[in-house]
């Protein structure tokens, strides 16, 4: 196997993870900044330090990315067929990004790895796409916008008699938790599919097979490019979720981050799933929001997040078969 081949591809799986840190920071502090609970900065700092933390905490769902998806390409195609799947992943991060859509990056990730597969002739394993990917993308947005109605719900009756402003103060100073939270959990989830794929590109290249451990090395350079990304800040997309979807006060924003986390935390450990922490914290707000008044969110942003959330995997797997198709007339 080509060493360069290999040294690019892992260099554009790095690529992918900095890519997906600034256009996914925003799911982690966008509540905490809009409602003053942090400054900017200060939650970004959190975010990246509690994404490092967080990519060490397992490895469930990069085995799930490495093997449960599609069967393991091998050669010089197996490695044009992951640059290609990378591509598609990050051009659909980067579209997403510049206008303001929270998409997902994990789906972004496989549908690049479903087109160029597909593209490449190689086995996809739909099994593990619908139960791993395809039934949790629609299931962890209802989970998470039934959980944050109930969260908040509660919330509202335990301190229904508390002071309005001291308990805002409180849930301000909550939010810290809540946020830090949130980060360990995105780093847990979207470290490790990165992870996933730089596992699968070193045992096509005869490095490691899959009965290895991850090693060292990969998950700490996935963990700091997560975290790199996370600082460098996603602020259109942190404006849409903390802003154009409601008006989130503290007491709101600690319920949507508390459920989100939650969810994260669950799916991971009990499932090895890897779901979109994108999906999971804006449908949480959706149910925050909605406690107020349903009006109260606006269901039209909401209309086009979900939107967004449909064509993902579709959009990024067109791009990556392109892409293959393109490194085959170059290569």
């Amino acid at each position: 196997m080509d060493t360069f081949t290999l040294i690019v591809t892992i260099a554009v799986a790095l690529g992918f993870t900095y890519t997906n840190g600034f256009h996914d920071s925003a799911n982690a502090i966008a509540t905490s900044v809009s409602t003053r609970a942090l400054t900017p900065r200060a939650a970004l700092a959190m975010a990246a330090v509690m994404n490092l933390a967080g990519a060490f905490l397992g490895s469930g769902v990069a085995k799930t990315v490495s093997e449960g998806l599609i069967a393991t390409p091998t050669g010089q195609k197996g490695m044009g067929i992951l640059f290609s799947a990378l591509v598609g992943a990050i051009v659909w991060n980067l579209i997403t990004w510049y206008f303001g859509l929270p998409s997902s990056s994990s789906h972004a990730l496989f549908g690049g790895l479903v087109g160029a597969a597909l593209a490449g002739g190689t086995m996809v394993h739909w099994s593990g796409v619908v139960e791993k990917i395809v039934i949790p993308m629609f299931l962890s947005p209802v989970v998470g916008l039934v959980v944050g109605y109930l969260v908040m719900v509660a919330i509202l009756w335990l301190f229904r008699k508390s002071n309005p402003h001291k308990a805002k103060r409180g849930f301000r100073i909550a939010q810290t938790v809540s946020a830090a939270g949130m980060a360990l959990g995105h780093g847990l989830q979207d470290a490790q599919k990165t992870m996933g794929v730089v596992m699968m590109a070193l045992v096509i290249s005869g490095h490691e097979s899959f009965q290895d451990a991850i090693p060292v090395w990969v998950k700490l350079v996935c963990a700091l490019m997560l975290s790199l990304g996370t600082y460098a800040g996603g602020w259109r997309i942190m404006r849409t979720l903390g802003r154009k979807i409601i008006e989130l006060d503290p007491p709101q924003g600690f319920a949507a981050e508390t459920t989100g986390a939650a969810i994260m935390f669950g799916s991971s450990y009990l499932f090895q799933a890897p779901i979109s922490t994108t999906h999971v914290i804006t449908s949480a707000i959706m149910g925050v929001g909605a406690t107020k008044r349903p009006r109260a969110v606006r269901w039209g942003v909401a209309k086009n997040i979900v939107l967004g959330w449909f064509i993902t995997m579709p959009a990024a797997a067109v791009v990556a078969a392109l892409s293959y198709w393109v490194v085959l007339l170059l290569f």
